[in-house]
C-alpha cells in the first residue's frame, strides 16, 4: 500500500514542482518592454555624469518600490523550506520502507520547515480572528509527529509549500502603483544655452529653461512654445485623435509626441509637476478594491477549514486518534489550493500562445461576472494611423497628380499622417524631388520638376501667403468638425488642393462588437474626442452608448457609476488619460504599444496590438470557471468518499493518504486537460 502511495505521490510532487518551474519561466518574462531607450550616440557638448535614472526617480517618489522586493523575499524562503521539506520526506519514506532510524532524521528538518505554518497558523487564530488551512496542517504535522507517522507530517510539508508556491506566482499578491508615465521619456534632451544646443539630461532641466524638440520626438516638460510651429499628437493624454498643430506662445505637455516641425519650449513644469504625473498621482488615490479579493479554489479552500476540524474532532472522540489523524491527513481542502492555481497557469499559457498576457490571473474568473464592456475610442478602436478620405482639388489640379506631390514631400517622414499619404499613394508613380531644395520648418517645401511644392496646414500656407479659396475653407472647417485632419497642397504659390485624412477604424472592430452583442455584454464607447466623430464611430460600429469630450477622471467618474448601478465592467484603453478607469475597472485591457501608464495598470495586455481575441478571451474565461468547478467538484466527492470509508469501513491513514493522492492527481489531470485540448486544436490548425 505504501508503494502505490508513493506512486501516487511521486506523480503528484512531480507535476507541482514542473508547474512551479513553469509559472517562475512565465513571469518572468520582460512583460511590457519598458526599457528605457539608449543613450544617445550624439556627443554632448559639456561633460557631466550620468545621473539616476529618471523613470526610477520618478518611481521612488510616486509609489512603493518595496512589495517586488517583499515578493521576491518570499519565493526565495518558499523554495528554501520546499527543499527541505523535500527531504525530510525522503527520510520519512526511507524509514518507512528500509530503516526505521532514517524517519527520526526526518523530525528536525519537519519541525524546521514547519515553524512558517505554525506562525500561520497563530496569525490567523490570535490576529485575524479566522481558521485558516494552515490550522489543519498545524494538526496534521504535530498529530504525525507525535504518532511517529512521519510520512504524514512530511507530505503536509511538501503540499503546503508546493501549494504557497504556485500560489504565489499566480494571482496578484501586491499593491501596483506602477505609475511608468516617463518609461517612454528621453533621458537626454537639448537644451538652449546663448544660442547653442547642449544636450544634457533631463534631471538637469529646471524651470525657465528653453529645450529644442524635434519632429518624432516626445515632449519632455509642460511648457510654452517660444519658437517655431510643429504637429503634436496628443491622443495618449487627451483622448484626442486630430493632432493639434501649435506655435509660439501656446502650451504644450508632457508626453506628448511631436509629429512634424521644431519647436523651442520655455518649461513650466518638470518631473512630478508635470500634468501626465498629476495623472498618475490621482491613479495613486484610487481605491485598490481589487486587493481583496480570493480567487475561487482559496476561497472554497478557507471554507472547508471548520468542516475539517469539526470532522477530525469527532473522529477524534468516537474511533480514536489514528482515524482523526487520517482525516487531519488527508486534509483536501490542500488539494484545492494545489490545483486551483495549476488550473489557473495552464489557461495563462493558453492565452499567452494566443498572444494574451495576462497579468493577474484573477481576472479569468472576473470576466465571467462582466456584463458591460467600454472601450476608449483613439487607439483601441481606431489605429493610430489613419487613411486619406476624399481629396479635394483646385485651380484645374488632377486628384492622382495632387496625391503624388504630397507624397514626394512626405516621402522622408516617418509620422502617421505621412505613411497614411504614402499608402494612398502606393500604386503612383512619386516623381524626383531636388534633393537641394529640400526644406523641412512650419511645413514641407520641396522643387519638383522645376515646381515649387508646399505641403502643409492651412497656417502654413498662410504664412507663405497662400490664397485658400472660400470652398475649401468651408470643406477645412467642416472637415474638423467631423474629428479629421487636413493637408493641403500648393503648386508654385497657388493652392492645389487638400488631402482629407480621417481615423481608421480597426479592422476587427466590428467583428469584436457584433461578437460580444452575442454574448449579451453591454458596449460603450467613452472618448476624450469631440462629440461628432465620436457618434460616427458609434453609428459605424452599431454602438448604441457612447461618451465624447470625457476628461480622465470624468471616465473613472462613469466606470464608477456603471458599477454602482449594478453593471461589472471590462475597461479596454491604450491612453495615459486611461489609466484611472483601466484602475477603477473589475477588469482592465490594454494593448502592448499603448502607453506606459495603460499596460502598467491593465490585468491584461493583447500582445499583438490588436483586439482580435477579445472573444476568445471572454470563451476562454468561461472554460476556465468551468474546469474550476469541475475540479471543485471531483475534490469534494473524493473527500465524501474518504470521511465515509474512515468513519463506516474503518480506513486507516494509509488508505487516506491513496483517496488523497488519488484525488490530487485526477485534479492535476483535470487541470492539465484544457492545455491539451488547446495544443491538439492548434496542431490540427
Amino acid at each position: 500500500m505504501l508503494l502505490i502511495n508513493l506512486l501516487l505521490l511521486g506523480t503528484v510532487v512531480h507535476s507541482g514542482v514542473k508547474a512551479y518551474k513553469k509559472i517562475n519561466k512565465i513571469n518572468s518574462q520582460d512583460v511590457l518592454d519598458t526599457e528605457l531607450p539608449a543613450k544617445s550616440e550624439k556627443t554632448p557638448s559639456t561633460e557631466h555624469v550620468e545621473p539616476k535614472d529618471l523613470r526610477h526617480q520618478q518611481m521612488e517618489e510616486i509609489s512603493s518600490n518595496t512589495a517586488q522586493d517583499e515578493i521576491d523575499e518570499f519565493d526565495k524562503k518558499n523554495t528554501q523550506y520546499l527543499s527541505a521539506s523535500a527531504v525530510g520526506l525522503g527520510l520519512a519514506t526511507s524509514g518507512a520502507l528500509f530503516f526505521h532510524p532514517l524517519s527520526l532524521l526526518s523530525v528536525p528538518i519537519l519541525f524546521y520547515v514547519s515553524t512558517p505554518i505554525f506562525q500561520e497558523s497563530y496569525v490567523g487564530i490570535i490576529e485575524e480572528k479566522k481558521l485558516n488551512v494552515a490550522v489543519i496542517d498545524s494538526i496534521s504535522i504535530i498529530g504525525g509527529i507525535f504518532t511517529e507517522y512521519y510520512f504524514i507530517s512530511a507530505l503536509s510539508n511538501v503540499t503546503y509549500y508546493l501549494a504557497k508556491g504556485i500560489l504565489s506566482k499566480t494571482r496578484d499578491t501586491t499593491k501596483k502603483n506602477l505609475i511608468n508615465v516617463f518609461s517612454e521619456q528621453p533621458r537626454l534632451v537639448w537644451l538652449l544655452k546663448d544660442g547653442i544646443e547642449i544636450e544634457v539630461s533631463l534631471d538637469e532641466i529646471k524651470v525657465g529653461d528653453i529645450i529644442v524638440v524635434n519632429a518624432g520626438g516626445i515632449i519632455p516638460v509642460d511648457g510654452v512654445i517660444t519658437e517655431g510651429m510643429a504637429t503634436i499628437d496628443q491622443h495618449a493624454l487627451t483622448g484626442e485623435f486630430q493632432p493639434c498643430e501649435k506655435t509660439t506662445n501656446e502650451q504644450v505637455l508632457a508626453a506628448t509626441v511631436v509629429l512634424a516641425g521644431c519647436i523651442h519650449i520655455q518649461v513650466e513644469k518638470t518631473g512630478v509637476e508635470t500634468i501626465a504625473v498629476q495623472i498618475g498621482e490621482i491613479l495613486n488615490n484610487t481605491a485598490e478594491f481589487e486587493l481583496v479579493l480570493q480567487t475561487q479554489g482559496e476561497q472554497v479552500a478557507d471554507k472547508t477549514v471548520i468542516p475539517t476540524i469539526a470532522t477530525g474532532t469527532l473522529a477524534f472522540l468516537t474511533l480514536g486518534t489514528y482515524s482523526s489523524i487520517a482525516i487531519f491527513g488527508s486534509n483536501f481542502s490542500e488539494i484545492i489550493r494545489l490545483t486551483s492555481p495549476f488550473s489557473m497557469l495552464n489557461f495563462l499559457t493558453i492565452a499567452s500562445k494566443n498572444n494574451i498576457l495576462i497579468k493577474d490571473g484573477r481576472s479569468l474568473e472576473l470576466l465571467n461576472k462582466v456584463d458591460t464592456v467600454i472601450f476608449d475610442k483613439t487607439g483601441t478602436l481606431t489605429l493610430e494611423q489613419p487613411y486619406v478620405g476624399n481629396i479635394y482639388t483646385c485651380n484645374g489640379i488632377p486628384e492622382q497628380e495632387l496625391l503624388s506631390y504630397a507624397a514626394a514631400a512626405e516621402y522622408r517622414q516617418s509620422h502617421p499622417i505621412a505613411k497614411a499619404i504614402l499608402q494612398a499613394a502606393v500604386d503612383l508613380d512619386i516623381p524626383d524631388i531636388d534633393e537641394s531644395q529640400y526644406e523641412i520648418g512650419y511645413g514641407i517645401k520641396i522643387k519638383v520638376n522645376n515646381k515649387l511644392i508646399k505641403v502643409g496646414s492651412i497656417r502654413f500656407m498662410e504664412m507663405e501667403q497662400i490664397d485658400i479659396p472660400t470652398e475649401i475653407k468651408n470643406l477645412q472647417t467642416n472637415s474638423h468638425i467631423q474629428g479629421n485632419t487636413t493637408i493641403f497642397v500648393a503648386i508654385d504659390e497657388q493652392l492645389g488642393g487638400m488631402l482629407e485624412l480621417c481615423p481608421t477604424i480597426r479592422p476587427e472592430a466590428k467583428r469584436i462588437i457584433k461578437q460580444l452583442k452575442q454574448r449579451d455584454l453591454s458596449v460603450y464607447i467613452i472618448s476624450g474626442d469631440h462629440d461628432l466623430p465620436t457618434k460616427q464611430l458609434a453609428e459605424d460600429l452599431e454602438i448604441d452608448n457612447y461618451f465624447a469630450n470625457v476628461l480622465p477622471q470624468d471616465k473613472a467618474k462613469l466606470v464608477e457609476q456603471l458599477q454602482q448601478d449594478g453593471k461589472s465592467v471590462c475597461f479596454v484603453g491604450d491612453g495615459i488619460n486611461d489609466s484611472i478607469a483601466l484602475k477603477m475597472s473589475t477588469v482592465s485591457i490594454s494593448l502592448r504599444g499603448a502607453s506606459a501608464a495603460a499596460t502598467d495598470i491593465a490585468q491584461i495586455i493583447f500582445m499583438d496590438q490588436t483586439i482580435q481575441q477579445l472573444d476568445f478571451l471572454f470563451e476562454l474565461s468561461q472554460e476556465f470557471k468551468s474546469n474550476i468547478n469541475t475540479g471543485l467538484a471531483g475534490t469534494a466527492l473524493s473527500a465524501s468518499l474518504c470521511i465515509g470509508g474512515i468513519f463506516f469501513l474503518q480506513f486507516g491513514i494509509p488508505a487516506s493518504i491513496m483517496f488523497y493522492n488519488a484525488t490530487a492527481i485526477g485534479g492535476m489531470g483535470n487541470a492539465l486537460l484544457p492545455l491539451l485540448n488547446h495544443k491538439n486544436d492548434s496542431e490540427k490548425l
